[in-house]
């Protein structure tokens, strides 16, 4: 008999009854035998006799209720839902059967395309050294605020506890920045949509470990003062960091190392095209300057000479915060993007991103206006404040009324500091034909409010779900069927 463990050793003792029988077959026993009679089934179970054509057909039209990137036009903003390329799942399915525990020398060629994505990264950041390890762009804030911790301490700098963050910032900036036990002070925007300097300089002191900055920000403004507010935080002792999370309105043009960030988080789930959604997988790879680098997350993909390793030896890193190496497949798709693309096309990915968002921005304007008018990069702000207020239209209002019109809503009531807020990001990807038809939609509901108010109020009409209680949703949450 072949080595078993010892449970299925018992299992095939000669002669025992029940659950196996010697050298191979099984003994069927009937369920009675197995079962409490409480559970047994005492009538026959009633399906119906369909054809299995008809079984194809139903989960096929299932599966066409779906709203994915590749069924429409996705204007989240903020989340750059581009087009994920085929190719990417074709290099990612090469190593998709490697077992996660493989000794390094066995994953060379793997360790290889790994390394390679970190340069490629690092060139785009301006930065010095990297981690993929981190599963989501939030997952990277909280890896770099604990690195800001770990390096804050080995300075001897305890008393630095506090971390400023924008009024438009994204909610997980601040929530990072508490999970990692600092203080969060909130500096507010100018009439521009940009950081305020005169009240940044009044919450700037001492006790200032970090500046969290989006640049652009969420309103798709560039942050032109940048230079000006690291060279307050540097004189302070503190860390700028960068949230990586709008990279791909300035990709191949600006480098966040440039403008005197420390740190940076990349979603390569936005920017570099890998697929973006449905809880995950994500990625959101950290990079740093060269003082930051001994903190990083260990292991860290090291070359010596032709060899590829995972380095475990460092003792001032904040240890692993993700098993094994991260989401590699979500990396290869990246790295399958930026070669397909290369460093002129990733530099042509960022214009068109902002020619697209520009030209949105001036025809939506035409009957729906930006809270902070004026030239944008990847995505702009508008607000249906006005429509609300003459005819009780709200935003939400409008988000479900573009269902109706074939079209997955843009994201609504952020950032916080726009009453109304319709955050509109089209990205590169979109066609002129795409982004006329969306605007045109837009149009079109703007009119109905202003004629027809209820229409919009009550929508969506189409759908196979129709308009929800939010409240009752909210009070009597089912998460199943």
């Amino acid at each position: 008999m072949r080595r078993l463990p010892p449970l299925l050793k018992e299992l095939h003792k000669p002669g025992r009854k029940g659950l196996a029988v010697p050298r191979g077959g099984f003994e069927v026993r009937p369920a009675a035998e197995l079962l409490p009679t409480d559970l047994l089934r005492h009538e026959p179970l009633s399906l119906p006799e369909v054809p299995e054509v008809e079984v194809v057909r139903h989960f096929v039209n299932l599966s066409n209720l779906n709203y994915g990137v590749d069924t429409g036009f996705y204007p989240l903003g903020s989340c750059t839902m581009k087009y994920n390329p085929k190719i990417n799942e074709e290099v990612s399915a090469w190593f998709s059967d490697l077992h996660p525990y493989l000794p390094a020398k066995y994953v060379q060629p793997l360790l290889e395309l790994l390394y390679t994505l970190q340069q490629d990264l690092l060139e785009v950041t301006g930065m010095d050294a990297i981690t993929l390890e981190p599963a989501a762009g939030a997952h990277g804030e909280l890896t770099a605020m604990l690195m800001a911790k770990a390096y804050l301490k080995d300075k001897g700098l305890h008393h630095k506890d506090i971390v400023i963050v924008p009024d438009s910032a994204h909610g997980t900036n601040p929530a990072s920045a508490a999970m990692a036990g600092f203080q969060v002070i909130t500096v507010q925007s100018n009439e521009e949509g940009l950081v305020d300097i005169d009240k940044l300089k009044a919450v700037l002191n001492d006790r200032v470990a970090v500046l969290m900055l989006t640049n652009p920000n969420t309103l798709g403004k560039f942050e032109r003062d940048i230079m000006e507010m690291a060279k307050m935080v540097h004189d302070l002792g503190g860390l700028l960091y960068y949230d990586g999370a709008n990279l791909n309105g300035i990709l191949g043009w600006v480098r966040p190392g440039d403008m005197g960030f420390d740190f940076v988080h990349l979603n390569l789930h936005k920017t570099f095209s890998t697929p973006h959604g449905g809880g995950g997988p994500g990625s959101g790879p950290v990079a740093v300057k060269k003082e930051l680098e001994p903190y990083l997350p260990k292991p860290v993909i090291v070359k010596d000479g032709e060899t590829y390793k995972l380095e475990t030896d460092r003792p001032k890193s904040i240890g692993k915060v993700r098993s094994f190496y991260g989401n590699i497949l979500v990396a290869l798709k990246a790295l399958a993007y930026i070669k397909a693309l290369g460093g002129a096309g990733l530099r042509e990915a960022g214009a068109l991103a902002v020619l697209n968002a520009n030209y949105m921005r001036v025809k939506t304007e035409e009957f729906l206006p930006t809270a902070y008018p004026g030239l944008c990069k990847h995505e702009y702000v508008a607000t249906a404040e006005g429509l609300k207020r003459q005819f009780g239209v709200r935003t939400l209002d409008i988000a479900k009324r573009l269902l109706d019109k074939g079209f997955h809503a843009p994201t609504v009531y952020f950032p916080l500091i726009v009453h109304e807020a319709l955050m509109i990001e089209p990205t590169e990807t979109e066609t002129k034909e795409n982004l006329d038809a969306f605007v045109e939609a837009l149009r079109e509901i703007v009119e109905e409010a202003q004629t027809n108010a209820e229409l919009v109020k009550s929508a969506p009409h189409v759908t196979p779900v129709r308009r929800l209680d939010d409240t009752k949703a909210t009070k009597q949450l089912k998460v199943r069927w």
